[in-house]
C-alpha cells in the first residue's frame, strides 16, 4: 500500500468531512491527498502542485506561508501561546483591538471569538441582551435576505438563507425574516427588507446582511447603494445593522471592509478568515460604544459568553501581523491589477458555451452553468474535476464555479489559474 493510498483508506474510515454527502465520498471519491501548501499553491504526497483558487475557504488571504504572519506566530508560540483572557490582559489582544477600532471607525469595542459562526453568535447575543436590558424587550426577530450565509452554529444556522443547510434545525432556531433575492438582481429585495423593517420595527432586533456579495449563495452581487439604503432603514427605527465581514473583508472586494464602498458605519461588524491569515482560528465582533455602554451596570447586565480560545495570544498576534502586512506592503494597491484582470477574464468566459451569467468584484470572479440553480446541483462537479487535472483546485457552489484566489497571488500564479477555469469549463460543457 502506498502512502497515499494508506492516508485514504484511514480517512475513509474515520473522518467525516464537512459539507460533505458522506455516502458518496466513502464510495466514489479519490481525493486530493495535500501535504503542504506554500503560496498561493498546495502540493500533494506525490509532488503535484494546484493553484488554490479559493484561498483555502476564503482565509489565506496572503497565501499560505506568508514569512512575517509564520515570525509572529513562531515568536508568540515561544513566549505565551495560551492564557485565557478571562479577567486577564495580554499585550497582542490589546495591540489588536486598538489596531482594529482603528481600521473601523465607530465601532471602538472588540469582543473576540473563534470562528466567522462564532463572531456573528455574538453579535445575535449582543443584540438581543441589549434590548432585553435596554427598554424592548420584544424586539427579538432578525432580518436576513435568502441566500444568506453567516455560519453553522445554532444561532447563525437562523439567518442562513440557504434552505438545505436550514432545513434540518427550523423548528429551533431563532426567529428570522427572509427577505426573496432573485439571483438577476436585488432591487426589489431591498425594496422588500426595507418595508419589513418599517412594517415590524418593534419586534426587529437586528438587520444582518453580507455587504455586496451573498458569498455561499453563489457569489452573487449587489450594489452598494442598497446596503445604504438598508442603513438609512435601520437607522431611522433604531434598529443595529449587523454586517457580517468574514468573507468580504480584508481587501476581498477592492476595499479592507466591504461596507466603504456604501459608505456605511454598521452597529457591529464581524470579521474572521483573513484577520489571521488562515493561519489558525481567530475572530472579532467590532462594537459601537452604545451597544457596550448597554452592559454596564449590575452585574447581571454583564454579558456572560465566551470561549476557551477566544482573543488568545497566539491568534491575536497573527492578526495584528496581517495588518501590519496589509499597510506595508501596500496589499489593496497591488491587488487592483490583480482585480482588473479577473474582471477583464470572467467578460470574456460570458461567451464560453454552457455559461449563463458572469461577474466579478474586486478579487472575485465567478460564472454560471447555464441549468439549475441551487447549492446541490452537480454540474459545477465536472468543471472541477478538469481543473484538478489541469492544476487548480476549485470548489463550485452548485453551477456556480468561482474564484477567489489570495490577494497576493503571483501574477503567473494568476494568469495560469484563470486559463485553467476558461479551458475547464470548455471541457465540461
Amino acid at each position: 500500500m502506498t502512502r497515499r493510498e494508506r492516508i485514504v483508506e484511514l480517512d475513509k474510515r474515520h473522518v467525516w468531512h464537512p459539507y460533505t454527502p458522506m455516502q458518496a465520498y466513502v464510495s466514489e471519491t479519490n481525493p486530493l491527498v495535500l501535504e503542504r501548501a506554500s503560496g498561493s499553491r498546495l502540493f500533494d504526497v506525490d509532488g503535484r502542485s494546484y493553484i488554490d483558487a479559493n484561498a483555502s475557504w476564503w482565509c489565506a488571504v496572503l497565501g499560505h506561508d506568508h514569512p512575517r504572519l509564520l515570525a509572529a506566530l513562531g515568536a508568540q508560540l515561544s513566549s505565551m501561546p495560551h492564557v485565557s483572557l478571562g479577567g486577564i490582559a495580554h499585550e497582542p489582544a490589546a495591540e489588536l483591538g486598538r489596531a482594529l477600532a482603528a481600521q473601523t471607525p465607530g465601532l471602538p469595542r472588540v469582543f473576540y471569538s473563534d470562528d466567522g459562526s462564532t463572531s456573528i453568535e455574538v453579535a445575535l447575543k449582543l443584540s438581543l441582551q441589549y434590548w432585553q436590558q435596554n427598554g424592548r424587550p420584544e424586539r427579538t426577530r432578525f432580518v436576513a435576505l435568502e441566500g444568506a450565509f453567516h455560519g453553522e452554529t445554532l444561532g447563525a444556522t437562523a439567518l442562513g438563507g440557504v434552505e438545505v443547510f436550514r432545513r434540518p434545525f427550523a423548528s429551533v432556531v431563532l426567529d428570522c425574516v427572509h427577505v426573496a433575492a432573485e439571483p438577476s438582481g436585488y432591487d426589489s429585495a431591498f425594496e422588500r427588507l426595507c418595508r419589513i423593517v418599517e412594517q415590524e420595527r418593534d419586534q426587529i432586533a437586528a438587520v444582518v446582511l453580507e455587504p455586496l456579495v451573498q458569498g455561499a449563495a453563489g457569489m452573487r452581487t449587489y450594489d452598494p447603494a442598497l446596503l445604504r439604503a438598508a442603513r438609512d432603514v435601520t437607522q431611522k427605527h433604531d434598529i443595529f445593522l449587523v454586517i457580517d465581514e468574514v468573507f468580504t473583508g480584508f481587501g476581498r472586494t477592492g476595499t479592507f471592509w466591504a461596507a466603504e464602498q456604501a459608505s456605511v458605519t454598521a452597529d457591529l461588524v464581524c470579521t474572521s478568515k483573513g484577520l489571521s491569515g488562515g493561519l489558525l482560528p481567530f475572530a472579532a465582533t467590532l462594537v459601537s460604544e452604545r451597544i457596550f455602554e448597554g452592559f454596564l451596570g449590575a452585574a447581571e447586565r454583564a454579558f456572560y459568553y465566551g470561549h476557551t480560545f477566544c482573543g488568545n495570544p497566539l491568534g491575536a498576534r497573527v492578526a495584528l501581523e496581517v495588518l501590519r502586512v496589509f499597510e506595508d506592503e501596500a496589499i489593496l494597491e497591488k491587488a487592483r491589477d490583480k482585480a482588473l484582470q479577473i474582471a477583464r477574464a470572467f467578460r470574456r468566459f460570458a461567451e464560453l458555451p454552457g455559461v449563463s451569467r458572469t461577474r466579478a468584484l474586486g478579487m472575485i470572479g465567478a460564472l454560471d452553468l447555464a441549468g439549475a440553480e441551487g447549492y446541490l446541483e452537480r454540474r459545477g462537479q465536472r468543471v472541477y474535476l478538469e481543473a484538478l487535472r489541469r492544476g487548480a483546485y476549485l470548489r463550485p457552489i452548485g453551477n456556480t464555479v468561482y474564484i477567489t484566489p489570495p490577494l497576493n497571488i503571483a501574477d503567473a500564479d494568476l494568469s495560469e489559474l484563470l486559463d485553467i477555469v476558461e479551458e475547464s469549463v470548455k471541457a465540461a460543457s
